[in-house]
């Protein structure tokens, strides 16, 4: 269950980078390859930005990077919720 959730809010937050894109507002700024393919880029920066801080290869800019704290904080707070649940599950 805990996979499918994590699953579904990379594709999410992947497909919003996506769509501004496709608008023309860039959110996502790649520091080794400008020429990057827009797709592969949004879904690793969004699992990067999930699961971890990332690792300094794509950045956001503009509000991209509000959304990347929402996503960030979506993926800190997601595993206490989880453990919240199994804890007060538990005590029943």
């Amino acid at each position: 269950y805990l996979g499918a959730v994590y699953l579904t809010i990379i594709l999410g937050f992947g497909m919003i980078y996506i769509l501004f894109n496709l608008i023309g507002i860039s959110l996502l700024r790649e520091v080794n390859h400008p020429d990057h393919n827009i797709f592969e880029t949004s879904f690793y920066f969004s699992a990067m930005t999930l699961f971890s801080v990332g690792n300094g290869d794509v950045l956001p800019q503009g509000l991209g990077r509000m959304i990347a704290v929402i996503e960030a904080l979506i993926g800190y707070t997601l595993p206490a919720a989880f453990v919240a649940r199994v804890v007060l599950n538990s005590e029943k």
